[in-house]
């Protein structure tokens, strides 16, 4: 038996049932929250007809379908999510959005019965119309014959881009007969492999490696977006587009901004559909069709609160007016269109069984009837964790033979309920949602919004956030496209780039450059340096050229070619790595024989505490807990660094590692950068050890003096377990009875007196650090384990991307997005750079937004203001905080899920993204308005910072991001201020690979020997453009290549064959060539060189000294070549004569063969030394 099951026998609820059927319009009251959504899903179930369930706005429709889907099979409950306000909805980059409303349309033409969710402004939004919708989509098997051409033509109608490589959802690419589609509805993207026009085989691909995954036998692909038009409405669309253009003022004219329309026109003439046609829908979709026009004539159409969905339709139109006429007076637009849709019109023509839900009867107007009906439903009472209460209430429901369900989604969550209740009221089964039983009380495994009393079914149901004060997050529909990754790696060269090569200094990446030598096609990498001096590097030595990555983002001084400058550098900074490995060196012995304290193993209590977390830990929070774990059990001091995004949950891998100090009958203290945070993480830590007799303190300005003393005494004392303070904490009268461990939020932030206190504190206390900077691995490694690394990369579960959009500064948006957040009980950032207006801005903000209470704060308060400001608002005493970029650091506030940033083009990338982190840390979904000033035209950076942080809304990319504009900051903060103009004055790649040699020579580790030999073999061994066109692609290959071992060497030239088809003998060349260079630099040649039919061997220095004549010999004999022997200044020349009958392939394959024997002898060689 299911809920459904228990509700439908209702008088009531059987006489809506069949009003259904009969296709009558009907009123229910008395029924709200998840009551509502149980009646749904009861007439889902018995009904079996489609449903369209229409909502106010996006915050309800997100609420209902993550309810739905614990009563219905989730399959069925479908999306049509719209952002309420135009502006918002050009300026959006969710393609999450755009497939749940594909899925929508989709469904409702070929679905079973689907419930589809809409809002007001989902209602409103012109479409496609069905049968268009329907020919814009392909399903292919392998075997299908299709026409490459026209297949592209299709996919830009469809909404696909074309690019050079795919790697976002919506971007298609062509590389010969290979077609690759990141489809918008497949798990991964597709690779279609042609012969000729035969598909030949379908396989997705994964987008950060692009190698394929899997195959499948036939694929549907949808189009890229819901805006999609025929080749005619496309061109009346560019036609309209144009007479706009000209009849808006002259370009010249200061006052003339047609920017919009421009950008538009040039979209829509180059054959694609931008986000921006949307503000042309009129002309676009003349029919004035919507969603109502996909529905199936059996379709039940349910409303969710008739009067306010009547006023959000109203607003919404007014809202847009407003806009539109704005955007007349900015001369953007000429006249003021009607864009959304007539719906009451096309609701009075629909033809359909229509139920209204509502709370009371009131606010309906003249709408007529065909009945009323009263389902007496009662909202649950909370009880906030009062246990006699809920005990006395349940028995109560006992005693009249309700059934009553418990509802907790975690089997912790679950076990917590049944101890809780006294044992005399019986044992309370726990059953599965199908397996209900009548007039039992039970505890199943799902979870509902709210719970509910539907005295007519002798229903009770009783959810967590009744019961606890914490409410668990609901189910999370689990977001099916992550914004791909965009910037690939910091390493990335393109033309412009500035780049270290090792022997000649830094010079300006010129591009790749193919020519012809001896006969035969290379590849050259073009490096421009000082006064015109250019050098061609082959691609075999691309491990001598590295991108010049360096503290500051100011141009590096170029060299000039040949001279001592660049030499002089290298020295110079080369001394300075003596003196950093020695300190580094010194710092690791002193660690490695400083005695620590070795906490016992864990106990039952440390695992009730770990199980007390209300959500599932991440793969990489568990990993980061057992190396703490591991390392607090050992016997000399921890030192580790904890690296996590902004919200990845180190507060919470902190708080295990204090409970085992505590545990081990230690003192734990917490060292934060500010009051604020001291103040939340002092909260935090209350909560989270609630259960357990740990006594927790804080050290903060909000204490009184006798406060501090008071604590100070408790404190010296051994009274207090855990303290959590500012710096003060390092202050001479602050006293431990006896600290265990001392964990450091944000080391960075504290100044050069704090640190040198710190290190007296850490004598022999366990040390675990938190940031949120980034540290590059490299740099770590380097750092040789003087301290050991831990780092969270996995979001947490329920955690949603941040939806981000950037879009001009528009007073529409700002109300529309405060009021969405108030809606939803949450707070506000609003970040206005400047001091000087910034009260002004409040005022703003207060005439916009009435009723929402607006603070400001600022760096030139004093601290006790600024404190005082932020407690409030922690506190929700204000809704919107105006603040400058004060807050990108030090402030935790679950509850603040919008924010808005004016200027955004003028902030650097990393300050975007740590402002932004400040949101989206609850399972809220949040959101981040990027905006620039109204007809502003973006510099190309700042638009790429844009762009940039918008399509990073996937979670994680910090790390991402941050590789060039915060890691390398991270790397300066670590190392000391000193280091900054040593890593610019050779590149950070360099100075890393340089500080890891000086180390490993002064621990008198031998790294074994390689030399660069130069092969110059006369042989066609390079990527041609007709095979790899683009150049970013082409380095790439190089590179991996370059890298690539033997052993890896099948799998690249799978690879090769995979991403771009069969490949030719220069590209099979290239492939031996490269595996004769790393053989040939293992055997510590010097020089492999090909003249005529000779191939001559020249060995370097060290080389010549360990080289065996006999085994040279040996090797050789075992070859099919001749060979002779000679010496030179150098030593050693060997010359092998290629014979006559020998091919080109063959000669190259004895030639590997020989110089593999050759370098399998150094190493064995090398290993007895």
């Amino acid at each position: 038996m299911q809920l459904t099951d228990l509700i439908a026998p209702v008088p009531a609820v059987q006489s809506l049932l069949a009003s259904v059927n009969q296709g009558q319009t009907t009123l229910v009251t008395g029924i709200d929250g998840s009551a509502k959504t149980a009646l749904l899903a009861t007439i889902a179930q018995v009904t079996d007809r489609p449903q369209l369930v229409v909502v106010d706005t996006l915050y309800h429709l997100q609420a209902l379908v993550s309810d739905l889907e614990n009563l219905v099979d989730p399959q069925r409950v479908l999306a049509f999510p719209t952002e309420e306000v135009l502006a918002t909805e050009m300026a959006t980059s969710s393609p999450d959005f755009r497939l749940q409303r594909l899925e929508a349309l989709q469904g409702l033409l070929h679905a079973t019965q689907p419930i589809v969710v809409v809002t007001a402004a989902g209602l409103r939004r012109r479409l496609v119309d069905p049968v268009t919708f329907q020919a814009a989509q392909f399903t292919w098997h392998v075997g299908d014959e299709i026409d490459l051409a026209t297949v592209r033509e299709q996919l830009m109608q469809m909404g696909y881009r074309l690019d050079k490589m795919v790697m976002r959802p919506g971007d298609f690419a062509i590389r010969g007969s290979i077609l690759d589609i990141y489809a918008l509805n497949t798990p991964h993207p597709i690779r279609i492999d042609l012969f000729d026009t035969e598909i030949d085989s379908l396989r997705y691909f994964a987008v950060e490696s692009q190698q394929s995954l899997a195959n499948v036998a036939e694929v549907t692909i949808l189009p890229a977006t819901d805006l999609i038009a025929t080749p005619a409405q496309h061109e009346q669309l560019r036609t309209n587009l144009t007479a706009e253009v000209a009849a808006l003022p002259d370009p010249s004219d200061e006052a003339a901004n047609g920017a919009l329309a421009q950008a538009t026109l040039a979209e829509v003439a180059a054959g694609y559909l931008p986000n921006e046609a949307l503000a042309y829908a009129d002309w676009l979709y003349p029919a004035n069709q919507s969603l109502l026009n996909y529905l199936p004539d059996t379709t039940t159409v349910i409303f969710d609160d008739w009067p306010r969905i009547n006023d959000q339709l109203t607003t919404l139109a007014e809202q847009e007016e407003q806009w539109l006429r704005h955007a007349v007076q900015a001369h953007q637009r000429v006249h003021v269109p009607q864009l959304g849709t007539d719906v009451l019109t096309q609701l009075a023509d629909l033809k359909t069984a229509r139920i209204y839900l509502a709370r009371f009867q009131k606010g309906h107007g003249h709408q007529k009837f065909d009945q009323l009906l009263d389902l007496h439903t009662r909202p649950m009472q909370q009880f906030f964790g009062q246990t006699e209460l809920f005990a006395h209430e349940l028995q109560t429901w006992q005693q009249m033979g309700e059934t009553v369900i418990l509802l907790a989604a975690s089997e912790h969550r679950r076990k917590q309920i049944t101890q809780l209740l006294p044992a005399e009221l019986g044992v309370i089964t726990e059953t599965t949602p199908t397996q209900l039983l009548e007039h039992q009380t039970q505890i199943v495994a799902t979870n509902l919004r709210h719970g509910f009393e539907f005295p007519g079914a002798n229903l009770v149901v009783v959810t967590e956030s009744e019961l606890f004060q914490q409410v668990t997050p609901t189910r999370k529909r689990t977001t099916k496209l992550a914004n791909a990754e965009r910037i690939k790696n910091y390493n990335d060269l393109k033309p412009g780039d500035y780049v270290v090569h090792v022997n000649h200094g830094i010079g300006v990446f010129a591009g790749i450059e193919t020519m012809v030598v001896d006969g035969a096609h290379q590849d050259y990498i073009v490096l421009n340096f000082r006064d015109h001096a250019q050098i061609f590097v082959p691609v075999t030595q691309l491990n001598l050229v590295q991108k010049y990555v360096a503290a500051d983002s100011k141009p590096p001084h170029v060299n000039r070619l040949g001279g001592t400058e660049w030499a002089k550098t290298k020295q110079r900074v080369s001394a300075k790595i003596e003196d950093i490995a020695d300190e580094l060196i010194e710092l690791y012995a002193a660690r490695s024989e400083k005695p620590g304290f070795a906490f016992p193993k864990d106990d039952y209590l440390q695992a009730q505490f770990d199980a007390d977390f209300p959500y599932q830990p991440t793969s990489d929070q568990v990993q980061s807990i057992d190396e703490i774990k591991h390392d607090m059990e050992a016997s000399r001091p921890m030192d580790r660094l904890l690296v996590g995004d902004v919200g990845y949950g180190k507060t919470e891998v902190a708080m295990r590692a204090i409970f085992k100090a505590v545990q081990g009958g230690k003192q734990a203290a917490m060292l934060v950068p500010t009051t604020i945070l001291a103040q939340q993480h002092y909260e935090t830590l209350k909560d989270r050890f609630a259960n357990f007799p740990v006594e927790i303190a804080v050290l903060s300005r909000f204490l009184s003096r006798q406060q501090v003393k008071e604590t100070l005494a408790k404190l010296a004392a051994g009274q207090i377990d855990v303290i959590v303070g500012t710096h003060k904490l390092l202050s001479e009268q602050v006293e431990f009875a006896d600290l265990g461990l001392l964990v450091v939020d944000e080391e960075q932030r504290f100044g050069v007196k704090h640190k040198e206190r710190l290190k007296q504190l850490q004598a022999n206390v366990d040390v675990l650090t938190l940031t949120a900077t980034p540290i590059p691995r490299t740099l770590n490694m380097s750092m040789l384990g003087v301290r050991d690394l831990s780092v969270l990369e996995t979001p947490p579960v329920g955690r949603y991307p941040i939806q981000t959009y950037v879009l001009e500064q528009n007073e529409v948006v700002i109300q529309d997005g405060i009021r969405r957040e108030l809606q939803r009980h949450g707070q506000v950032f609003y970040l206005h750079n400047r001091v000087h207006d910034i009260e002004q801005v409040v005022a703003n903000l207060n005439q916009l937004v009435p009723e929402a209470r607006v603070a400001a704060i600022h760096g030139q308060m004093t601290e006790n203001q600024l404190e005082r400001v932020l407690y409030d608002f922690v506190n929700r005493e204000y809704d919107v905080l105006v603040t400058t970029s004060i807050i990108e650091t030090g402030v935790d506030i679950s509850n603040v899920n919008t924010l808005f940033v004016e200027d955004a083009d003028r902030l650097g990338l990393a300050q975007l993204y740590q402002i932004r982190g400040r949101i989206g840390r609850s399972n809220q979904v949040a959101y981040a308005y990027l905006m620039y000033q109204p007809n502003k035209v973006l510099t190309e950076q700042g638009e790429q910072r844009l762009a940039a942080i918008r399509d990073f809304t996937e979670l994680g990319s910090g790390f991402k991001i941050a590789m060039r504009d915060l890691a390398i900051r991270g790397a300066g903060n670590l190392l000391g201020k000193q280091q900054h103009g040593f890593i610019d004055s050779v590149g950070y790649d360099l100075y890393t690979t340089m500080l890891k040699e000086a180390v490993a020579k002064k621990r008198g580790e031998v790294l074994p020997e390689q030399s660069d030999a130069e092969i110059k073999l006369g042989v066609e061994a390079y990527l041609p453009s007709e095979y790899v066109p683009d150049q970013r692609q082409k380095m790439e290959l190089y590179k991996r290549i370059r890298q690539t071992t033997a052993a890896g060497m099948l799998d690249l030239a799978g690879d090769l064959i995979d991403r771009y088809g069969d490949y030719g003998p220069a590209v099979a060349n290239l492939l031996l060539v490269a595996q004769i260079k790393a053989v040939a630099d293992t055997a510590l040649l010097s020089l492999v060189e090909r003249k005529q039919d000779n191939l001559y061997l020249t060995w370097t220095p060290t080389g010549n000294r360990r080289l065996q004549v006999t085994a040279v010999m040996q090797a050789i004999a075992a070859t099919k070549f001749k060979s002779t022997m000679s010496e030179n200044e150098q030593g050693l020349v060997i010359r092998l004569i290629i014979q006559p009958w020998m091919k080109e392939n063959e000669w190259l394959k004895q030639l590997l063969t020989l110089l593999t024997t050759l370098a399998t002898k150094m190493e064995e060689t090398d290993a007895t030394r």
